[in-house]
């Protein structure tokens, strides 16, 4: 999926240019609303390395599964990926759980 490529390069303007201005994302317990407290959230987001393990399409959400792993506490851990597009395949909403 292209969000976990563009989410471990250096081209932070690509991977920011996935978000409608007014996204949010769900995230350990916090949600970020707008691309500004996106700009935020991903500035404490550790570097990791992403394996999707599975992809389902479920109404108008894509959930990924992903094996996540790097340096933070209880590495590696799996957690699921919900997204939700606009038109155009820009994300309006992302949640983060276990």
């Amino acid at each position: 999926m292209r969000y976990f490529e563009l989410a471990t390069m250096p081209d932070t303007d690509a991977y920011f240019a996935q978000f409608t201005d007014d996204a949010t994302v769900e995230d350990d317990g916090t949600v970020y609303h707008g691309i500004d407290e996106i700009r935020t959230w991903r500035t404490v987001v550790p570097r990791v390395r992403y394996d999707v393990t599975r992809v389902e399409q479920q109404g108008n959400s894509t959930y990924a599964w992903v094996a996540i792993s790097g340096e933070f506490p209880s590495s590696p851990v799996t957690l699921r990926f919900e997204f939700e597009y606009a038109e155009g395949d820009r994300i309006t909403a992302l949640r983060i759980t276990p």
